[in-house]
């Protein structure tokens, strides 16, 4: 097992680089910030997160800048490139071309998807591996629900094997596949995690990550991702009260939501819970609470 300490330096390494992502950043600074030496600052860093400090900022910027010039074609490139600390137009496109296969130019005139960097935190992985027995705070959380009715729509997606939650497929597909989703520029919704019925499992995992995209979706998909096609469905968002990291993790957050799901009479509605129709979950973000979304159905009312 790993030194829960250590997990916790990587954890004010990583917001750290992300509040400075704009601004250099030096290993003297990620020392400072998590309490250990230069050296063992990035030699921690490089065995909970797979890359040394220089290579992990490197792929996060330009991942972000890739973001930018998808999103924002207005901007020159060469203010970009300066944006997330490149000091030349040339040293950005060789960067870029190196990590995505393109030049920025042709990026931003086609915007194919890409294997964009999305980093996990390493300390998410711990609380998940060692289950703390303390997750939650609150016995009996605020959760905020509502109807949305989503109309016939395609979904892109990359099934596992045999994985049933997120950690399992990133074990057995790999944590990359958020990234390829997210750069999606069609995309309807953000990423997510979906629970699939039986009949759209195909021999494969119940859980997947996709991305819905219209029904005229024509660009080529990414390796190994494919497209099915989801029907017009009604579904139940439950959303969890806002959640401070340091005050209730996002495991806890998760399992208080998923406590009040069970215990939720869907009739209240004039609905019932509908399994033919694939469960999904947005990336939980503490300042808007862990979302999850269950498919319903309206309750025929009797005629006398």
């Amino acid at each position: 097992m790993q030194d829960i300490d250590q997990y916790h330096a990587v954890t004010t390494m990583q917001p750290y680089i992300n509040e400075h992502l704009n601004d250099p950043i030096t290993l003297h600074d990620l020392a400072k910030v998590s309490g250990y030496s230069m050296w063992h600052a990035g030699r921690i860093f490089k065995r909970l997160t797979g890359k040394t400090p220089f290579a992990y900022i490197r792929s996060l910027r330009l991942s972000k800048a890739a973001l930018t010039l998808r999103d924002n074609h207005t901007q020159p490139i060469i203010d970009v490139a300066f944006d997330f600390v490149f000091d030349s137009h040339e040293g950005f496109t060789r960067a870029f071309s190196k990590q995505f296969g393109m030049t920025p130019k042709t990026y931003k005139q086609t915007a194919p998807p890409l294997t964009l960097f999305m980093p996990n935190h390493v300390m998410d992985y711990y609380l998940y591996l060692h289950q703390p027995k303390k997750e939650n705070k609150m016995d009996q959380p605020i959760v905020f629900t509502q109807v949305v009715k989503k109309p016939k729509r395609n979904l892109i997606l990359k099934r596992g094997e045999t994985a049933s939650d997120y950690f399992q497929y990133c074990e057995e597909v790999s944590c990359d596949v958020w990234g390829v989703l997210t750069s999606i520029k069609e995309a309807l919704l953000e990423p997510a995690g979906y629970t699939l019925p039986e009949s759209l499992q195909a021999g494969k995992s119940a859980y997947v990550q996709g991305v819905e995209v219209p029904l005229d979706y024509k660009k080529p998909l990414p390796e190994g991702f494919e497209m099915i096609t989801l029907d017009e469905a009604y579904y139940l968002i439950f959303q969890g009260e806002p959640y401070e990291d340091e005050e209730l993790n996002f495991m806890g957050a998760i399992s208080a939501l998923r406590k009040a799901i069970k215990k939720f009479n869907p009739t209240v509605y004039g609905y019932a819970f509908d399994e033919s129709v694939p469960r999904f979950q947005l990336e939980p973000q503490g300042y808007r609470g862990y979302i999850e979304a269950i498919g319903v159905t309206p309750i025929k009312k009797q005629t006398f």
